[in-house]
């Protein structure tokens, strides 16, 4: 993993125009969007470090030097570009350093950790990969009122349990399956059923019990979000429409996740945070006329 590799690649994963990522930061100011792209990167590259297809003691280590050259740009420099203009993101947006932390222990998580017995272990890995994500992004976005936090937090939690319905079939072939194992059992579907994606009645009760436990992730969030740190937060808002989007797609397809990759086109998710940008500048008067079944 050398410094030149890292540094070239990065700037082209943050600015990728087809990504969820893309669309849900299309209209903030350049400032924000300029640091949200950076920790962007930084979530995306270390990530990628997990998801090589290479040996699990390799991944380990890098994961390992990773996060050591991010202690160094703490300390003052790293070789690392990327890492720099992080560190430089962190100071500026007084972004707490332990969030960084746990994001970096979720993916060590994913190097030892292919199974989960119950929901709250789930929850844990679903936290540390995604939530601390969200409570970073928080403290770019700016927000007013504490509880704000919490819609972070379970926005973070929506968005990886709807990655997780999505993916399946792909992470199932690299050996991960993040279903609960009490889920598998209370359906009567055993871990070999999904490793060679049966579909049927079973698989369909225990997705539509998925789904459901994302949907009231997504409630919590909006839930948790105040009314005036709403424009604030439109980039987040923008990513859990998309997402939730997903989650209804899975729903319409009957849950079948075996014969295709649910996915969303590009115009889609442009029209879904154009829709929102233009909600935020309508006085609220006008809201009931720009209807959605978003949780935004």
């Amino acid at each position: 993993m050398s410094a030149h590799t890292v540094d070239s690649i990065l700037p082209e994963i943050a600015t990728a125009r087809k990504s969820n990522f893309f669309f849900s930061i299309l209209f903030l100011p350049p400032p924000k969007r300029e640091a949200i792209e950076t920790i962007y990167a930084f979530c995306r590259y270390t990530d990628d470090i997990v998801d090589e297809e290479v040996d699990v003691g390799v991944k380990y280590r890098r994961l390992r030097v990773w996060t050591a050259e991010l202690q160094r740009a703490l300390r003052g420099a790293s070789r690392y570009a990327v890492l720099n203009r992080l560190v430089s993101v962190i100071q500026r947006f007084n972004i707490p350093v332990h969030h960084f932390h746990d994001l970096l222990q979720g993916m060590e998580m994913d190097l030892v950790k292919n199974r989960y017995r119950t929901f709250d272990e789930l929850y844990e890995y679903c936290y540390r990969a995604a939530s601390t994500v969200g409570l970073i992004c928080a403290e770019v976005f700016g927000y007013h009122h504490e509880r704000t936090k919490e819609y972070a937090v379970n926005l973070g939690i929506a968005l990886q349990l709807t990655n997780i319905l999505r993916d399946i079939k792909q992470d199932a072939k690299r050996g991960r399956i993040y279903l609960p194992q009490e889920d598998l059992s209370r359906f009567n579907y055993g871990e070999e059923d999904l490793l060679n994606s049966v579909y049927d009645n079973r698989f369909r009760a225990l997705m539509k019990f998925e789904c459901e436990r994302a949907h009231e992730f997504y409630r919590k969030a909006k839930r948790s979000l105040a009314e005036e740190d709403k424009p604030l937060f439109c980039a987040a808002r923008a990513m859990g429409n998309i997402y939730y989007l997903l989650l209804l797609r899975i729903e319409r397809a009957n849950y079948d996740v075996f014969s295709k990759r649910i996915r969303l086109a590009s115009p889609v998710k442009f029209l879904v945070a154009m829709l929102l940008r233009l909600r935020n500048k309508l006085p609220k008067n006008f809201h009931r006329y720009i209807r959605t079944e978003l949780p935004a």
